[in-house]
């Protein structure tokens, strides 16, 4: 990857322009790729900061995707998180022809638990008919999606007390001892995670991670 490749990338003759509507070089958003380019090319630390409309999304990306390193991208919000990983990452890897493996990685919070899903239907007789309704949507869904991801699953509002009785945490995780986790969404996720080329997670399981490698009892992230 050199400071050249970057610039076209991002150049009115470049593959960029070929398929986004409206899409004219910014000097900033160049500037700011060819810095982060030669920050990864050097293995050196890089600060950024641009106005609303440089295009920073694509001025980190670009480089990353160009790079031939496996990266992790970590977003402030979950909200970002998704925008990457479901739209733009989509539309470079198009632009840019890319045979690149991309993946997405959040907290187990955001993931169906299929034992804990089968325990709340079991326990439904007690709920109401609306709960007892969207717990069976939520069975119907597990089975047409493949990342069991909530923001995935439209029926279901993200403040839901329902998705607390669905989701796992570390304390009533089972582990290898659930009867599930052949095909469990956070186990086929996280190995997903191992072997992507470029993984976007947010800040909060970064840091999760960090202080997991810290006490030495595993790790989250490659």
């Amino acid at each position: 990857m050199d400071s050249a490749e970057i610039q076209h990338a991002l150049d009115n003759n470049g593959p960029l322009a070929e398929v986004l509507p409206g899409f004219a070089p910014r000097q900033g958003q160049i500037e700011m790729a060819v810095a982060v380019g030669q920050a990864l090319t050097g293995r050196q630390r890089l600060v950024a900061e641009a106005g609303t409309g440089t295009g920073k999304t694509f001025a980190y990306l670009i480089p990353a995707m160009l790079s031939g390193e496996k990266v992790i991208v970590s977003t402030g919000t979950k909200h970002l998180q998704d925008q990457l990983f479901k739209k733009d990452l989509p539309t470079l890897v198009n632009a840019l022809n890319l045979q690149l493996k991309c993946e997405l990685l959040k907290g187990r919070s955001n993931y169906l638990c299929l034992h804990r899903l089968e325990k709340a239907l079991n326990d439904s007789k007690r709920a109401s008919y609306g709960d007892f309704a969207l717990m069976r949507k939520l069975d119907d869904w597990k089975d047409m999606t493949d990342s069991g991801y909530r923001v995935d699953f439209a029926e279901m509002a993200e403040d839901h007390y329902l998705w607390s009785r669905v989701t796992s945490t570390t304390d009533n995780c089972l582990g290898q001892e659930c009867p599930q986790y052949s095909e469990c969404f956070v186990v086929k996720a996280r190995r997903a995670a191992q072997e992507a080329d470029l993984l976007v997670i947010n800040h909060h399981l970064f840091c999760a991670d960090l202080s997991l490698k810290e006490t030495g009892f595993g790790e989250l992230l490659p």
